[in-house]
């Protein structure tokens, strides 16, 4: 084979040494003949023998050693589809192209996903390679939005089907009528004379060749491009039954029964399945729809003074957009004037409405309840959170779960194996079994008709969508269906506590007033929890401490008018001293108070109960008495109680992580149900710990910092709570998008009830094929009298496609945990 050249973009290079080592460790693989690496043009240039070496060996090496080539990857909407051999058909055309790096074609929401070196191969040159294979890809004109043609062109498919079904609806019911009324002798003897024949040919050819026409053309595209397919099936078994007819009707010696309504119902029975089954798909892909309608046409904004309405593709960074009651929000930003409860439902799966103030972020997609708000554009376009929850999901649902495999590699040898299945049983029984040329042909026929590699294509994609639909509607996000796969496996769940089980942040837990003598006798007794508070936040006010901040934050959001402390103080390690309204007060340590000889008053037991609860107690002092106690503490999350339970109740080992100390971590997984705590664990440690978990188990992380990530990268399933930090979400295979720990549950609920439907889906279809096919081909005639007509068959093959599509489809309803 002739020698080949690929110029390949490398990134990460940062000296002279990077480009020698990629250089040298290309030219160790086999089949390379010359390689050189250029870092000023960042791009390696290899010359190899495509017989020995393939690109996508260069690609697996130089990421092997630390580095990576910049590929492009598009997602192309295709026609013609119809069964998973012509997804098969497409994915070895595209990988025969120079560049392609990957390809990846998804029969059930009918797209190509393709990752190519855009230097190598060209969009429009693998757009070419599909059309000639014998498929069309939808493209967008200028101006028009993607989805919208796609929309057009998939809801176009759905009439140009439609109408061919009642054309052949229109031809096959009198057809069929007449044909039954004569086998069953209740049309007397002149349904017997020659131009009956011929009237039944007139109603059958349009049946054969208008309403067939398109198994005729994909079969033909489909044999050119050196594969088989559903449509070679379907125009084989029909031609059969219609072309013998007409050669009774033509030689009347040649047999005295012609199969003309077999061949018009063949074609009919399967085209009403195929438009059911489309239509079915359309639903499939739902929850994509909505989230793409959930982006708004047009904003108002502010530009040079004048309020404007434009279309969403012309706002920019730094605009200033503007969003009345009851409209949605176009883009990402940061509010900057008004107040108002945002609806963010569509997204994080929680119903309740978010207040937003000045400074708050506000995300696109989401629905303005009350008040009128201005914010600035923060993220627009493709880097909106919204668009990237669309390009997430539908990543998702373009991608292959392992569990395909079996049903890709059966597929590819399925049509031919009918096919020969077909020819031997037609000479069994013509030869064998001597019921003759007519009989032989009508068991083939059923065999041709019958079989159905739909069934098989669709089983797994059409539940991988419904599934990643229904996650992303609870904000429940898959970064392929890998993930959700792998979720339904997990026995272990690994929760980081801060920012995941806890708020990640400090706040007011109790206020303890000393109920003694106190300050009563001096007249300023503090009896009131609120006048502690109030004190002691006035005090904090000069602190930047967070347990300052949280004592503030409390006292605060009480609705406590707080005063500005004077002669502030802070004492390192211990807290702080100032005046407030004329009042000395110390909040800290007890070594604090000890060191300005104030008595504890009786704290003492408050103080210790407290700090064994594994909360932070600060002490009060006012005019040198002790007036109370301030505890502060990383507050449990609403709803992580109940999360921890849920897993538990699903069978899951549940076990906290932390760099808290042995005795608080203990004391908060008391609090919220867990037995099983790994305590004093450094950031760097966390990776570590889960892989020591591994060993037997099947672990999930959940976590939500920059720290987590290690972890998550290593967990079999990584989870990232979607209010964490965009790199831990990089390297989650899972992310919710709320903050809210029950997401956990609900998304392992949902991948185990999408790998349920995915496993009845592939026993329906290997069963239907199983014992089906064997029954066409008469192998229980002999025996039970029992033969399947091929019009019987022809409903069969229809009615497989559309249960596993509506079995998929049933996910759509199931409760999540």
């Amino acid at each position: 084979m002739a020698e080949k050249q690929v110029s390949l973009p490398v990134t990460g290079m940062t000296c002279a040494n990077c480009s020698l080592t990629i250089e040298r460790n290309l030219k160790r693989l086999d089949g390379v003949q010359r390689a050189s690496v250029n870092l000023a043009t960042e791009k390696a240039s290899v010359i190899y023998d495509p017989s020995v070496v393939k690109e996508n060996d260069f690609l697996a090496l130089i990421r092997d050693i630390g580095y990576d080539v910049a590929t492009a990857r598009v997602e192309l909407p295709v026609t013609g589809m119809t069964c998973a051999n012509c997804a098969q058909t497409i994915e070895r055309v595209l990988k025969r192209l120079d560049g392609v790096v990957a390809v990846n074609v998804n029969l059930a929401n009918e797209r190509a996903s393709v990752e190519y070196l855009p230097g190598a191969v060209s969009l429009a040159a693998i757009q070419q390679a599909i059309r000639e294979a014998g498929y069309d890809v939808i493209v967008a004109g200028e101006g028009e939005a993607a989805e919208d043609v796609e929309r057009a062109a998939r809801e176009a498919e759905i009439r140009d089907q439609t109408r061919k079904f009642w054309i052949g609806v229109a031809f096959t019911l009198p057809l069929f009528a007449l044909s039954m009324a004569r086998d069953f002798g209740l049309l007397g003897m002149w349904a017997h004379q020659a131009w009956v024949n011929w009237l039944f040919f007139a109603l059958a050819t349009p049946v054969q060749f208008y309403v067939g026409y398109d198994y005729y053309v994909g079969g033909f595209k489909s044999l050119r491009a050196g594969s088989a397919n559903m449509d070679v099936l379907v125009a084989m078994g029909s031609s059969a039954a219609y072309f013998y007819s007409v050669a009774v009707l033509l030689f009347p010696s040649f047999g005295d029964h012609v199969y003309f309504e077999t061949s018009a119902m063949i074609i009919t029975l399967i085209k009403l399945g195929k438009m059911l089954e489309a239509r079915a798909k359309g639903r499939t892909s739902e929850a994509i729809k909505k989230l793409m309608g959930l982006r708004p046409k047009t904003a108002r904004i502010v530009r040079d003074g004048i309020e404007q309405d434009v279309p969403i593709e012309s706002v920019m960074l730094g605009d200033v957009v503007i969003v009345r009651p009851g409209e949605q929000l176009p883009v990402d930003g940061v509010v900057m004037e008004g107040r108002s409860a945002v609806d963010e439902s569509m997204l994080t799966g929680e119903s309740l409405p978010v207040d937003k103030k000045p400074g708050d972020e506000v995300v696109g997609g989401t629905i303005n309840k009350q008040g009128l708000i201005r914010f600035e554009a923060t993220r627009v376009g493709s880097q909106t959170a919204l668009a990237q929850i669309i390009r997430m999901v539908e990543e998702a649902q373009g991608s292959k779960a392992p569990i395909q495999k079996l049903a890709d590699r059966v597929s590819g040898v399925f049509v031919p194996a009918v096919i020969l299945v077909a020819t031997l049983t037609f000479l069994g029984w013509l030869i064998i079994g001597g019921v003759g040329f007519t009989e032989s042909l009508i068991f083939m026929v059923a065999v041709l008709v019958i079989a159905c590699p739909c069934a098989l294509g669709l089983a797994t994609p059409t539940a991988i969508m419904v599934g990643t639909g229904k996650g992303a509607e609870h904000g429940i996000l898959f970064k392929n269906s890998e993930a959700l796969e792998r979720a339904h496996e997990l026995t272990s769940i690994v929760l980081d506590k801060t920012g995941t089980i806890t708020d990640g942040h400090p706040s007011v837990t109790d206020v303890v007033v000393e109920d003694g003598q106190g300050l009563g006798h001096t007249g300023g007794g503090i009896t009131e929890r609120s006048t502690l508070l109030q004190l002691a936040a006035s005090a904090e006010r000069g602190s930047e401490h967070p347990l300052g901040e949280a004592v503030v934050d409390a006292a605060r959001a009480e609705g406590l008018i707080l005063s500005e402390p004077e002669a502030f103080e802070a004492v390192a390690g211990q807290g702080i001293a100032a005046t407030v309204d004329g009042h000395q007060v110390l909040v800290g340590t007890k070594r604090l108070l000890q060191g300005r000889d104030v008595a504890m008053n009786g704290l003492d037991g408050p103080l210790a109960r407290l700090e064994s609860e594994a909360k932070t107690a600060m002490l009060v002092a006012v005019d040198g008495e002790a007036a109370g106690v301030v505890a502060v503490a990383d507050t449990v999350k609403d709803g992580s109680i109940e999360a921890i339970r849920t897993m538990q109740d699903l069978g899951l080992e549940v076990i906290m992580i932390t760099g808290d100390n042995q005795r608080t971590a203990e004391v908060i997984g008391q609090e919220v149900g867990v037995t099983q705590v790994l305590s004093e664990v450094l950031p760097g440690e966390k990776a570590d710990k889960v892989k020591a978990l591994q060993a037997g188990r099947v672990v999930g992380m959940v976590g939500d910092g920059i720290n987590d990530a290690p972890a998550l990268a290593q967990a079999d399933v990584g989870i990232a709570i979607g209010t964490g930090t965009d790199v831990a979400m990089a390297a989650a295979d899972l992310t919710l998008m709320s903050g809210d720990l029950r997401g956990v549950p609900r998304a392992i609920a949902l991948s185990r009830a999408t790998m349920r439907t995915i496993k009845q889906n592939l026993f329906w279809a290997f069963f239907y094929n199983v014992i089906l096919i064997p029954l066409a081909a008469g192998v229980f005639y002999p025996w039970l009298g029992i033969r399947l007509h091929p019009v019987i068959a022809a409903g069969a093959m229809a009615f497989s496609s559309i249960f596993v599509v509506s079995n998929s489809l049933r996910l759509r309803r199931v409760k999540l945990a």
